[in-house]
């Protein structure tokens, strides 16, 4: 956490429950707003109900269905039955509804990991850790995980070497393994061999990857255009965030109607068992990628955000320009209904970037 830099976060979305997101004084923030957080805010941590902030000084701020603060924390993860968080090095499980300063629901000392780099929650040195017991499990041997993301019934591993692994539940397609069965341990993706992976994200039931060279690829679930792929329930908006290829190959779930200016069949797509090449607007590059429970955001290299997905949590397909020097991270919620999108947007140092951003909406 230390080699972190602090900057300027945005949120936008629902915000009933009270939890931090922009000015904090809607129920819904239809744009990025600046969050009224702590000015050295290193992480954030999105769930549906409430969030987690984590300072440079290693306070825990919890906002939301659940407001609570703690010292001594390095890092924290959200979810709606579990907040887990590190403490030194103990791992800590706690109930949501319970105070910090209670007692933990489990606990758990941390071995020291001979891999230096800082490795995010819920991934942990040689292990990882799930909302549903077991809490705590090990890779396979030989793993090397540098990234692990969970969406509600599927888990995405990126490992040192770029390649993607996945494995629970596939019955959305969301494994990318080309059919809707399940894996009960990690297996790679066919589909990417020999291509090296940057960032991966997993949706409710979707998943996402951004290779070396900017490409993405996205598969599962499109029951609500979370894919950017022709679905029935956005048949009425004509205009699309960008094009897939291979959609027409085997394992597919396709539906065909016929519209009133069609000359032939129109094909949508509810489920892409396989990854799928997406191409952004005038050719963009991504960089990051992340996914809440049935929507999808992507920041390109030269700092445009993209969203597209549900239109009842996100609105309207979002384009934020962020400016090309600034170094986006950010995190969606992964709930259903979640409508929260958090992300910090850094310049360098001496850069104006965080103080000048603009965005279109």
């Amino acid at each position: 956490m230390a080699g972190q830099r602090t900057g300027t976060w945005f949120g936008f979305g629902f915000c009933g429950f009270g939890q931090a997101l922009g000015a904090g004084q809607t129920r819904q923030v239809l744009g990025p707003e600046r969050l009224q957080a702590p000015a050295d805010l290193l992480h954030v941590s999105a769930g549906w109900s409430y969030t987690a902030l984590v300072t440079g000084a290693g306070r825990l701020q919890l906002s939301g269905a659940v407001c609570d603060e703690a010292d001594g924390c390095e890092d924290a993860w959200a979810a709606e039955r579990l907040l887990v968080v590190v403490r030194g090095r103990e791992l800590q499980g706690w109930a949501p509804a319970a105070a910090l300063h209670e007692k933990p629901l489990w606990t758990r000392v941390l071995e020291p990991d001979a891999d230096p780099r800082p490795r995010a929650l819920p991934l942990l040195p040689g292990a990882y850790v799930s909302p549903r017991p077991p809490f705590y499990r090990p890779l396979p041997g030989g793993l090397r995980a540098r990234r692990l993301e969970l969406g509600s019934e599927h888990a995405l591993l990126l490992d040192a070497a770029g390649q993607v692994f996945s494995w629970g539940a596939g019955r959305h397609g969301q494994l990318g393994h080309g059919t809707l069965e399940a894996e009960p341990e990690p297996r790679p993706l066919e589909a990417l061999q020999g291509l090296s992976v940057a960032r991966v994200a997993a949706g409710g039931w979707h998943s996402v990857c951004v290779s070396e060279s900017g490409d993405i690829y996205i598969w599962g679930w499109n029951e609500s255009g979370q894919l950017a792929l022709p679905t029935r329930s956005l048949a009425g908006d004509k205009s699309a965030i960008g094009q897939a290829s291979g959609l027409n190959g085997g394992g597919s779930a396709e539906e065909r109607v016929t519209g009133a200016e069609d000359t032939g069949p129109a094909p949508f797509i509810t489920i892409q068992p396989f990854p799928a090449l997406l191409d952004l607007p005038l050719g963009s590059e991504a960089a990051e990628a992340s996914c809440g429970s049935r929507h999808t955001a992507v920041v390109t290299r030269t700092g445009e955000l993209y969203t597209w997905g549900w239109e009842q949590l996100i609105g309207a397909p979002i384009v934020a320009v962020l400016g090309p020097e600034t170094g986006a991270a950010l995190r969606c919620a992964s709930r259903d209904k979640a409508g929260l999108c958090v992300g910090g947007f850094r310049g360098s140092a001496g850069s104006p970037a965080a103080e000048t951003q603009q965005f279109y909406c």
